[in-house]
């Protein structure tokens, strides 16, 4: 045996010893481990609203709720995950269908969450114990470990988007689920949510009154709020091609869950945004109004509806049609990065 064959034969035995360890050697793999930008497996892709819509509306017909199937819900499942029911990596995001006369029933768990209503009337959430009616362009707070269900007096449908951080809470294997048998009656919806009562009113805190602690007190955000801000902020940045709010927690002004940021946008139209890279990822829910949103050179057109996802530090740019704004909800995993100091922001092209 030659030096060459001799060594090449240790190498082997070597390298099968490791592995019969349970071990594996960094020197062969630090590429793909210590990479120069992000390189994971989320891709930009989109859900358009009418297959969405289409498919929910199917699963109503199809698809009863009772404890056990607790709710009817389509996730997004990003065609570069490998077939995981994540819209990113850090991010489970779905839509939700509930119909006439229907409720979902109580239960909990570890993971946080946020609905934004897209169609439909009548419909009401309890969170822990907290009722609050739900509309259109409205944003409800579910935070980790909170009971909640939902119900459906009426006669029309509802569907709404979910938000949760799911994939971060189960990389983490703290996953916790719990069910309730005892639920609120499916009554009509009430007029307005006691929370809401009691924190939504802007730069007032109530006294005597102590804020939960690591999320926001208030369990729903109203569109016409949201809607004003935007108009006002347009207004007064003329130079602009989009402004935007981000839904924040009223006693500490921090973001409104400590794993997820809740955004809108506005863009105004025919105007398009700077091309950015930012570290983390987010999914962009299309409101109102109808543009494009440009992904590592792959385009995309949206509107109503429709879902997009943003994989981190993709080059990423919007631009609203010439017809009117457009208005866009977007979900994030920021406060994550930024509690660790991994966030990172750059703009690529400054030209809109």
């Amino acid at each position: 045996m030659t030096t060459l064959e001799s060594e090449t034969a240790a190498l082997e035995r070597f390298y099968g010893d490791v592995a019969a360890a349970g071990l594996q050697p960094l020197w062969t793999q630090t590429r793909d481990l210590m990479t120069p930008t992000p390189r994971g497996g989320t891709r930009g892709h989109r859900w358009p609203w009418h297959t969405l819509s289409a498919l929910a509306h199917r699963s109503g017909d199809l698809i009863p709720i009772e404890r056990g199937g607790e709710r009817r819900v389509l996730a997004l499942a990003n065609p570069g995950l490998g077939g995981l029911p994540f819209a990113t990596s850090t991010l489970w995001a779905a839509v939700q269908f509930l119909g006439p006369h229907e409720t979902a029933p109580a239960h909990r768990h570890s993971p946080g969450a946020v609905r934004f209503v897209l169609q439909g009337e009548g419909v009401w959430t309890a969170v822990d114990g907290d009722p609050c009616p739900m509309s259109p362009g409205d944003l409800v707070l579910t935070p980790g470990g909170t009971w909640h269900e939902h119900h459906n007096p009426g006669d029309d449908t509802m569907i709404w988007f979910d938000g949760l951080d799911l994939p971060m809470v189960a990389a983490l294997d703290a996953v916790f689920f719990e069910t309730r048998e005892d639920e609120a009656p499916n009554t009509a919806a009430p007029d307005r949510s006691p929370g809401e009562a009691l924190h939504g009113h802007p730069g007032l805190r109530p006294d005597g009154v102590p804020a939960p602690a690591g999320h926001s007190p208030l369990s729903v955000y109203r569109r016409a709020h949201t809607d004003a801000a935007l108009t006002d902020l347009l207004a007064l940045r003329a130079a602009e091609p989009s402004v935007g709010v981000t839904f924040t927690d009223p006693a500490t002004g921090r973001d409104v869950l400590p794993t997820l940021r809740c955004r809108m946008e506005r863009l105004r139209p025919g105007a398009r945004t700077a091309t950015t890279r930012t570290a983390g990822s987010s999914v962009r829910v299309a409101f109102s109004g109808h543009g494009t949103t440009t992904v590592d050179g792959v385009r995309f057109a949206w509107g109503p509806g429709d879902m997009i996802t943003v994989p981190s530090w993709a080059a990423v740019d919007h631009r609203a049609d010439d017809a009117g704004p457009a208005d866009v909800f977007v979900l994030s995993d920021a406060p994550v990065l930024e509690a660790l100091r991994l966030d990172r922001h750059v703009v690529v092209d400054p030209q809109a």
